[in-house]
């Protein structure tokens, strides 16, 4: 449930990318530390975006975890959009189309709810 709410709430709105990060072409590569320096800020943006909207929810305060926190954390997308947007078209400018959204579902989706976690932890 998780998964799908994000996925489908982060692809509706289109934002603009960073004209600074260019398109790669076909057998182009980036140093791994250039990589890190365009798309760690854009991770850290969305997931604080995300960390952010779920403590400011009233029933933040009396979840215990569980399915209850993922469910803030999917009702918390929309508000957060244009962040999650931003980081996946620059992965894909980054490592070529659809690599963003494959970043996306999986490692940045895996760690989410405990990124977000550890950042709320301090509001409680």
């Amino acid at each position: 449930m998780l998964l799908a709410a994000l996925v489908t709430a982060s692809l509706f709105v289109p934002v603009s990318v960073d004209p600074e990060i260019p398109m790669l072409l076909p057998g182009m590569t980036m140093p791994s530390e250039q990589r890190e320096a365009a798309l760690g800020p854009l991770v850290s943006s969305a997931t604080e975006c995300i960390a952010r909207t779920v403590s400011a929810d009233p029933r933040f305060r009396v979840v215990t975890g569980g399915a209850e926190f993922n469910d803030l954390i999917v009702e918390s997308v929309p508000s957060c959009v244009d962040a999650l947007r931003s980081m996946i078209d620059t992965y894909d400018r980054i490592y070529g189309d659809g690599a963003g959204e494959t970043y996306f579902m999986g490692p940045y989706l895996d760690s989410l709810p405990g990124a977000v976690s550890k950042r709320v932890k301090k509001t409680r």
